[in-house]
């Protein structure tokens, strides 16, 4: 199929109309059943390439002569659907035959209209699902255009109801029962806006692994529950349906309660001002025809889960009849990561499975209770994710998505596509434009500019990175927090540059904190007001925007020195408002000046040894931790706390049991309960110091594209041997070494086009080029 292989995404749906089902009540959100449109063709013998694009509002399956068109999952995917729209298409030359064809398209909610987010809101995008679709075939005489328009059918069918939350139903009893009826053109704004269709530059969602049962387990009641053993994101695949008319509920969760039934009541959710918390969702039905070959698998719904509870089906489970699918963005793995302790191998492989689990067409929180694209997720984790798989263009989608939803005024939204949002008239502020969540805007485009080398995503993305710090800037130039004020009447100079108003979320999830939405975040915003402007102006720089790069230089100069200023003390180089956080960001955003650092690293040992050597920092700060310390002296201590085995802590997570990251560090507590998400990647960003401080591999900031890095192992904590690689944009880069009778033998690997510095773990250096070299000491 040549004839449109370079046609646009508008010229490939030129002739098809958008189509939707007629008018009347709309089922409520959760149980709106997935409509199916239908035509039928007749095609000769000589049929040559055939080509299908197709969109929705709504997620979207097609099929020809019963068979799936293609294997993505979830299309055309979320994103800010008024302004962008991505155009999938197939060829499906292979499909068609002589004579009478059908094209058939199944059309439910997904993000479009479906309930997402948190507070399940539903509607998100419009009130009505629709698709587009337009099939091309070529013959030896003319081409043939079979588009969706008015002479299409539709109705309901086996799927009575479709919702990514709530959950799936399938009643198979109803496949060869549909009632047929006229299809309606869907003409609003929207659909006739062609300018939003795009192609995705990001790889589909598809099923990329199956995992069967570990364990079945029959309770009392004749409830089955399944535990495939890993956390993942997904469905079940169920072969095992039972008699005509048996019906079969499948409730997903991630745990388990002391009688060993299934428990979700740690995702529950209760929205303000209400005092019931929401359904958490995440069930599926299925209803049999009694028809052997049948198989239950629902693709219009995802769900968080390690075990599903299997209720109304008499026979036994096995592995041969259910199976767990995990489902996520195709990415293309690029590190990897071995060492001689278990453990860590451990913590990185669950590490990695929150990530996948999480990365399903957006970057998500959770796979569970909100599913959102939260932007300070992303942004604490997109640097060991960029390790992990090739995110360039999932990130881009992303970065679109974030920058079609910012406002007027630069403001970056918490969660971008930003669906499911409460309008509460009982909160007087808005969530959005968070401190640290924002600055994905800024943060995400400059590690894939380091990660790839490539300026464009700069360039695509330099109008929003600009945009939100001048509304931060702004904002701190205006507001000041009422104790400030309170305390200092009259603002001193240095305030302009202090971000202390607004809403912020700040050191979210520390071990045993209390979240007090009116505290003075102060010492965090302006932190990453500073860390954003300095983003800002080497991202000028780049692009040959000499005079923004001046001018974001003076605002991150300027910001520092009001946050030493306000938060630094002079004479002992301690913080005024002290924490383990706080001392962290102020050394890895470089806002401690060089003269206070030892003092201020001491202060953080002590900090860490006063809670017993354990850690007591959130989401914001956790990634900088060990490396922090060890970029100032103290791997010693970083190696304490990877390795602490009590609360909080990571190896706690391993020793409870933990095949996912959780969002609390008491994820499940020392009675077994569960609390809050237990599939959160944001703690899991340690294995960055696995990948670049225990295997050493590390890009440099100023040779993007790993045109130039470093391999500076820092071995301890009697690791006898590490082991990493990274695929990048030129080639493969490898780090092997190994203790043995105190001699330290190190592999390194450097790709064509690059250049390695190498630092010895006594301090010796090396420069090698590309090729295998060895180094001993």
């Amino acid at each position: 199929m040549t004839a449109d292989i370079n046609a646009t995404p508008v010229e490939l749906l030129a002739k098809a109309s958008w189509i939707t089902a007629a008018a009347g009540p709309i089922p409520p959100a959760g149980t709106r059943p997935a409509y199916e449109f239908r035509t039928t063709f007749t095609l000769g013998e000589d049929i040559g390439g055939a080509r299908l694009a197709a969109t929705a509002h709504g997620v979207y399956e097609a099929f020809i002569n019963g068979t799936r068109v293609g294997d993505e999952e979830l299309s055309p995917g979320l994103t800010s659907y008024a302004t962008t729209l991505y155009v999938q298409h197939h060829d499906v030359s292979e499909l068609l035959r002589n004579g009478t064809n059908e094209l058939r398209l199944v059309l439910s909610d997904g993000w479009f209209r479906g309930r997402c987010g948190p507070s399940r809101i539903p509607d998100g995008f419009g009130t009505s699902t629709a698709i587009c679709a337009q099939l091309l075939i070529q013959t030896p005489t003319e081409d043939l255009i079979i588009a969706t328009g008015p002479d299409w059918e539709y109705g309901t069918g086996a799927i009575t109801a479709a919702d990514l939350m709530d959950g799936q139903t399938i009643d198979f009893t109803r496949i060869d029962n549909i009632r047929w009826q006229p299809a309606s053109i869907a003409d609003d704004p929207m659909t006739l806006d062609t300018s939003r269709l795009a192609f995705s530059p990001a790889p589909p969602v598809r099923r990329i692994r199956d995992y069967p049962p570990r364990a079945v387990t029959k309770l009392p009641g004749g409830r089955q529950i399944v535990d495939f053993g890993q956390n993942l994101n997904g469905w079940v695949r169920l072969s095992a349906l039972g008699a005509a008319g048996t019906k079969i509920t499948l409730t997903h969760g991630e745990a388990l309660d002391s009688h060993g039934d299934l428990t979700t009541a740690h995702l529950a959710y209760t929205p303000y001002p209400d005092p019931e918390p929401l359904p958490v969702g995440q069930i599926d039905t299925v209803i049999s025809r009694g028809r052997p070959g049948d198989v239950f698998e629902p693709r219009h719904t995802t769900h968080g889960f390690r075990y599903v509870a299997v209720d109304g089906l008499s026979e036994d489970l096995s592995s041969k009849n259910i199976t767990a699918v995990l489902v996520h963005t195709d990415l293309e793995p690029t590190g990897t990561f071995e060492c001689s302790d278990q453990r860590l191998n451990e913590l990185h492989r669950i590490a990695e499975a929150s990530w996948r689990s999480n990365a399903c067409d957006v970057p998500t929180d959770c796979p569970q209770r909100e599913r959102w694209g939260y932007t300070g997720d992303y942004q604490i984790f997109v640097r060991s994710a960029a390790f992990l798989d090739n995110i360039l263009g999932f990130s881009r989608k992303w970065l679109r998505s974030l920058a079609d939803d910012q406002l007027d005024n630069g403001c970056i939204t918490n969660v971008a596509p930003n669906t499911g949002v409460v309008s509460n008239p009982d909160i007087p502020f808005s969530f959005d434009g968070s401190a640290g969540w924002g600055d994905a805007a800024t943060i995400v485009p400059w590690q894939l500019y380091v990660t790839y080398g490539d300026a464009r995503v700069l360039e695509e993305n330099f109008d929003m990175m600009t945009g939100w710090v001048d509304y931060i800037s702004e904002i701190a130039a205006a507001g000041r927090h009422p104790s400030r004020e309170q305390a200092r009447p009259d603002p001193a100079a240095h305030e302009r540059f202090l971000w202390d108003s607004g809403f912020h979320w700040g050191e979210w999830a520390e071990p045993g904190g209390v979240f007090d939405y009116a505290a003075d975040k102060g010492v965090i915003a302006t932190a990453y007001m500073a860390r954003s402007a300095d983003i800002v102006s080497k991202a000028a720089a780049i692009l040959g925007r000499d005079d923004l790069a001046h001018r974001y230089r003076e605002l991150h100069s300027n910001t520092v020195g009001a946050w030493r200023t306000e938060y630094l003390t002079a004479s002992d180089g301690h913080l005024k408002v002290e924490s383990q956080a706080n001392y962290v960001r102020g050394l890895a955003f470089g806002l401690i000046p060089e003269n206070a650092k030892t003092k201020a690293v001491e202060r953080l040992v002590a900090l860490i040894r006063e809670k017993d050597t354990h850690l007591s920092t959130g989401f914001l700060s956790t990634p900088f931790l060990l490396p922090a310390l060890a970029d100032h002296g103290r791997t010693d201590i970083a190696y304490e706390l990877l390795f602490q085995d009590t609360s909080p802590s990571w190896m706690t997570m391993l020793n409870r049991g933990a095949t996912t990251i959780w969002e609390s560090w008491e994820g499940i507590a020392d009675d077994g309960t569960p609390h809050e998400s237990l599939n959160h990647y944001s703690k899991g960003s340690v294995i960055t110091f696995l990948h670049e401080y225990v295997a050493g591999i590390r890009a440099e900031e100023d040779h993007p594209g790993y045109e130039q890095f470093s391999i500076e192992p820092r071995p301890g904590h009697g690791i006898e041997w590490a082991q990493a690689s990274l695929r990048t944009v030129r080639g493969r880069i490898t780090s092997s070494w190994q203790t043995h009778n105190a001699e330290f033998k190190l592999e390194v690997g450097v790709p064509d086009g690059a250049s390695a510095r190498i630092v010895m773990p006594s301090g010796t250096k090396y420069t090698a080029g590309p090729g295998s070299h060895t180094f001993k000491e």
